[in-house]
């Protein structure tokens, strides 16, 4: 049995999330799985920047949902707006503590309540060039299998260490 590890005892949460964005990612995952659409939380892109979740329609439309859990949290990141050329779509996440004002009219708004979201603005629609979709694709299923592999393994750690 190795002394350390090279994967995490759960996979699927980095730690790096505070609680109420999780709360709010809850509510969007539940929402994009109603709607059949797939994601990917922490999707590392291009840019060297890392999304909250990427999502990929059954058309192969890519949206990227950046979520924000207070005012200041809105106004310190200024990070955001290098996602939108990585997407089709572009929306903000937040909760209902957090005035749906401040966010910028041009991108779609979704609030999010942990149990449910509700989309309040529809992201306007921009095309990515075909070599971005076709990176941001593959990129999305390569990680997706990888995350899937991770998982396995952490519920089976007989897996890890050969026995």
């Amino acid at each position: 049995m190795p002394l350390v590890s090279p994967f995490s005892t759960d996979p699927l949460i980095d730690g790096r999330q505070s609680e109420r964005a999780m709360m709010v990612r809850r509510g969007v995952q539940r929402l994009m799985m109603a709607r059949r659409v797939s994601l990917l939380p922490e999707m590392p892109l291009d840019s060297g920047r890392r999304a909250d979740l990427v999502c990929l329609s059954d058309k192969g439309e890519i949206s990227i949902v950046e979520i924000k859990t207070s005012i200041q949290d809105f106004r310190v990141d200024q990070k955001w707006p290098i996602y939108r050329l990585h997407c089709d779509r572009f929306y903000f996440a937040t909760h209902p503590g957090v005035p749906a004002d401040i966010f910028p009219e041009d991108f779609g708004l979704i609030l999010s309540d942990g149990y449910e979201a509700e989309v309040l603005r529809e992201a306007p629609i921009e095309r990515l060039q075909p070599a971005t979709r076709r990176a941001m694709t593959l990129r999305f299923a390569q990680l997706s299998a990888d995350r899937l592999l991770q998982a396995e393994w952490a519920s089976n750690p007989a897996v890890i260490d050969g026995s």
